[in-house]
């Protein structure tokens, strides 16, 4: 079920009258049963996944916290471990494996073919399983209590605003508030959450998706086009994955606020950082902090020599680019930005650079994560200028695609400034709530301005989300 999609606006209400219906004792039901039907939306049969990690991870911390032995303790935490991610890597990493070793073999004249799966990726997959895992890393390490309430643990797992794409909630921050005695409704967090959503759907439907109609168009056949054509695609995904993802974030965030459930912050505005290393302090926050908390920081952090250091950084990366996808573009893109922000350490420190220096670099490392094959983001690499300096060769495309660009230039010209003046106002202050206190007559201009901006620019076509691949 997509958030935009006519399915979700009738569920979203239905799951709300019955929350707030509920006797205060039985919510977490509701939570629980509505997170469910959300995720069995899009296949039932996997259904059986996310309760099977549910189960292990729930069963595993109840023994950790009842095991002294250090030995029995790290075996038991090892094998949930192995569990977790056995499944993840079946579903997501098997045929990608085989055929990595396959190819290697042959290299060697090893006539070897591969053994495939032939599995649909279940969604949101890679992200349960990190929130079970980091469930079960905290209770190991003594940091949060094992939930004795399968039910309620079960809720929080599966709670369906953040189930699909994040944030990847931590333990310490959701858990408590499924399990609270009280959850109590105020008209101004339902309506803060409400306005959240709002501008959440503007920048999917408005901005994302838009562009995601012409950055497809080239990235599918992108051997048909160079110069101004590639060059533009890169600058439009840029935007459209940034604006689909925290997009997404943004409605999540603001359904959980319908609950009385507060979800972390996922996105502080990226675009705006004054280096690599602060813009993964900005970007897919859950997702940057679980591995700084996970892997970065276990591995030894910046506590050791550079050379040490520099190679923790590294394999984080490698491993962030493969979280996100099952080819050598992500562990390539992984790996661009840890050298970024190795080159950046040993050059710069911790001082700020200029944001465009920040942004371009950024912006061309999108390529490894947009392109379908390496062979496809060498070729917009050596095309992305060839051209650029003949008028006529602007767009190598069909007169119709000329067109077609000329005017979401345009019309997407006021909404991607809405979007910066946001962002940059997001640096210093809350501009939902900044809204929210100006006078009756300028607030409701507002809304009314944004919501004509919406009606006539919003793709309805309900397209996914990018992240739901993850």
């Amino acid at each position: 079920m997509l958030f935009n999609s006519l399915g979700f606006a009738i569920f979203l209400p239905i799951v709300f009258l019955l929350f707030w219906a509920m006797p205060q004792k039985h919510r977490w039901i509701v939570l629980l049963l509505s997170s469910y039907y959300f995720y069995m939306s899009w296949n039932v049969k996997y259904v059986v996944l996310i309760l099977f990690t549910t189960i292990v991870s729930y069963v595993t911390a109840l023994i950790l916290e009842k095991t002294p032995r250090e030995g029995k303790r790290k075996l038991c935490l090892t094998l949930a471990l192995c569990a977790c991610l056995g499944v993840l890597f079946v579903f997501k990493y098997f045929n990608f494996f085989t055929e990595t070793v396959v190819r290697l073999l042959q290299r060697f004249a090893l006539p070897i073919h591969p053994v495939t799966l032939k599995l649909m990726l279940p969604v949101g997959i890679s992200f349960y399983t990190f929130q079970t895992l980091s469930y079960v890393i905290d209770v190991y390490r003594g940091e949060v209590k094992a939930e004795r309430h399968f039910g309620r643990y079960a809720a929080f797992i599966s709670f369906f605003p953040q189930l699909v794409a994040g944030p990847i909630e931590r333990t310490d921050n959701l858990l408590p508030q499924i399990n609270k005695k009280e959850f109590q409704f105020s008209y101004e967090n339902a309506s803060y959450g409400l306005k959240l959503m709002a501008w959440g759907f503007f920048k999917k439907l408005v901005i994302a998706d838009n562009l995601g109609v012409y950055v497809d168009q080239i990235f599918n056949d992108v051997t048909y086009y160079k110069g101004f054509s590639v060059l533009l695609s890169v600058l439009f995904f840029t935007l459209q994955i940034y604006c689909d993802f925290s997009g997404y974030s943004d409605i999540a965030i603001g359904t959980a606020r319908l609950f009385d459930i507060r979800l972390m912050t996922n996105f502080k505005s990226p675009y705006f950082s004054g280096s690599v290393r602060e813009f993964w302090t900005r970007w897919h926050i859950s997702l940057s902090s679980w591995f700084r908390d996970y892997v970065y920081i276990p591995l030894g952090g910046n506590r050791v020599s550079r050379l040490r250091n520099c190679v923790n950084l590294m394999v984080t990366f490698l491993i962030s680019g493969l979280w996100h996808g099952a080819a050598w573009t992500f562990v390539v893109w992984g790996g661009v930005h840890g050298a970024l922000q190795i080159v950046e350490k040993q050059l710069f420190g911790k001082k700020k650079l200029p944001k465009l220096l920040v942004f371009v670099p950024v912006a061309l490392a999108w390529v490894f994560f947009r392109a379908n094959s390496m062979t496809d983001a060498i070729y917009v690499f050596s095309h992305l200028f060839t051209g650029i300096t003949a008028p006529k060769e602007y767009f190598l495309a069909p007169m119709s695609d000329f067109d077609w660009t000329i005017k979401q230039i345009c019309f997407l010209t006021a909404p991607v400034m809405l979007l910066a003046a946001y962002d940059h106002a997001a640096l210093t202050g809350d501009p939902i709530e900044t809204i929210s206190r100006l006078p009756r007559a300028g607030r409701w201009a507002i809304y009314y301005v944004f919501l004509l901006t919406v009606i006539l620019l919003a793709s309805f076509n309900a397209q996914e989300f990018v992240y739901f691949q993850f």
